[in-house]
């Protein structure tokens, strides 16, 4: 029997790369550090993403495994560490589909100019997450056509709003000055609390390399992709975020409706508002659907480690899909946004968007230290894709994007100072985080107690 054709070609790789780490509804909370975010980009970019991306594709095609990221840092460190990476890799993810729920609600009003109350407003919350929970029942494979449209259509919405804004203020002037200075560092404490974002706009790239089944030749295609996407990545942002500059003034700028608003001030309103605002609805849907297919294997692994709950080990026969997380993730979700009219916070999108940009980036930590130990414990194993260097250069590679995601992390959470606006936004993500650190070691302990009864058993 001939061997059947890999589905997924360097193209394809590269247009998953787009649509999984190029997520449009994070550019305007990147864009709310200000002009100094172009600097940042580009720090991030070299100083994080290529080596994150480097370590991924060697990890990825070395230990070609269900787990992933969770694999990883077990073989490296054991199941406690993992289980965490498992819980906080999985916990981001309802958090993210409750926060894009919200934010496709207040497209939807801000679209149609629709008054609804809030019986209605949950109602279309529920009914984007049970939309995304349908289509992450299906494999990645068969889902292609949503994200590489999805890919173009990120394409040509930040192409749009780069454009708009060179057109806008060579027409009309700018909302914001653009200048050198302006671009350089400015340390100031409410910019910095956003560049986690910008690490978040980055992260996923581990889920490329559990394409590789489906690829040709894996060991060349993921380095390539990752490569090709993060360049093309960073530049639409950046384009976008010009455009964003030119529309909205800063101290103005809405983290959940900032890029809306952005459209409907650079378009003047109209038809090309609406086609664009579609199109970004559209992506909502695909990246959730896109990134389901890594999480939920990675949750289902640990599930079958006893690093993560029993019940998130179900899996279709028929499709392979695990269909425990899956609808778990649908039901986690549903019970955020039911919740949500009746916090505190005023930004809810904000609220749920920040904690699962945090927990996302935690669930990365661990994976820096763990791929050099694993080059000095397992230095026997085929590493079809290594990463060249040794010493002083690999510790650079894996500890500088390390500190990164630490010092965001803080930046992130812990509050800068007393006032007001610094302890509205902070306040809410620290709770939320401290909540999720106790779940997460209630889950560390169960593990260690159902293993230990597993090897009672043999």
């Amino acid at each position: 029997m001939p061997e059947k054709k890999k589905k997924f070609r360097l193209i394809d790789a590269v247009m998953a790369s787009v649509c999984i780490i190029l997520v449009a509804e994070s550019a305007a909370p990147a864009a709310s550090i200000g002009n100094s975010q172009f600097f940042w980009w580009i720090v991030m970019l070299v100083g994080f993403f290529i080596p994150y991306g480097l370590i991924s594709s060697e990890l990825g095609t070395t230990y070609d495994c269900e787990g992933g990221l969770y694999d990883w840092v077990k073989t490296a460190y054991g199941n406690k560490w993992a289980s965490r990476v498992a819980w906080n890799y999985w916990i981001n993810f309802p958090l993210w589909m409750a926060s894009l729920a919200v934010l496709f609600c207040d497209l939807l009003v801000g679209l149609t100019g629709l008054q609804i109350n809030t019986g209605v407003e949950i109602l279309l919350k529920l009914l984007f997450i049970v939309i995304v929970t349908t289509l992450s029942l299906f494999k990645i494979s068969e889902s292609k056509w949503i994200i590489n449209t999805a890919a173009v259509f990120k394409v040509l919405i930040m192409l749009s709003i780069g454009v708009l804004g060179i057109y806008t203020a060579a027409t009309k002037g700018m909302a914001t000055k653009f200048t050198i200075e302006s671009m350089l560092p400015s340390l100031d404490l409410v910019g910095l609390s956003f560049i986690s974002v910008i690490i978040f706009n980055f992260c996923g790239a581990e889920i490329i390399t559990s394409l590789a089944p489906e690829m040709d030749s894996p060991q060349k295609q993921i380095p390539q992709a990752l490569l090709l996407g993060g360049i093309i990545i960073a530049i639409f942002y950046m384009f976008s975020a010009f455009g964003i500059g030119v529309a909205i003034p800063l101290d103005e700028l809405s983290a959940s409706s900032g890029f809306l608003d952005s459209i409907r001030y650079l378009t003047g309103g109209g038809i090309l508002v609406t086609i664009l605002g579609i199109m970004f609805i559209f992506t909502l849907f695909a990246n959730l659907v896109s990134w389901s297919y890594g999480v939920n294997y990675v949750v289902k692994y640990a599930a079958d480690n006893n690093d993560m709950p029993k019940i998130f080990s179900k899996t279709s026969e028929k499709t392979g899909i695990p269909t425990n997380a899956t609808i778990f993730n649908g039901i986690f979700a549903g019970i955020l946004v039911i919740i949500s009219p009746f916090m505190p916070s005023q930004d809810i999108f904000w609220s749920f968007f920040g904690v699962s940009a945090v927990t996302l980036v935690a669930s990365y930590i661990p994976m820096f230290p763990a791929f050099l130990k694993l080059r000095r414990i397992d230095p026997d194993a085929e590493r079809p894709f290594k990463v060249k260097g040794s010493g002083i250069k690999l510790k650079l590679i894996t500890y500088i994007p390390m500190v990164l995601l630490i010092s965001s992390l803080i930046f992130t959470v812990v509050p800068m100072s007393t006032s007001p606006e610094e302890l509205s936004t902070k306040i809410p993500l620290t709770i939320g985080v401290i909540i999720s650190i106790i779940l997460q070691e209630i889950i560390v302990f169960r593990g260690v107690k159902n293993r230990a009864k597993a090897e009672v058993a043999k």
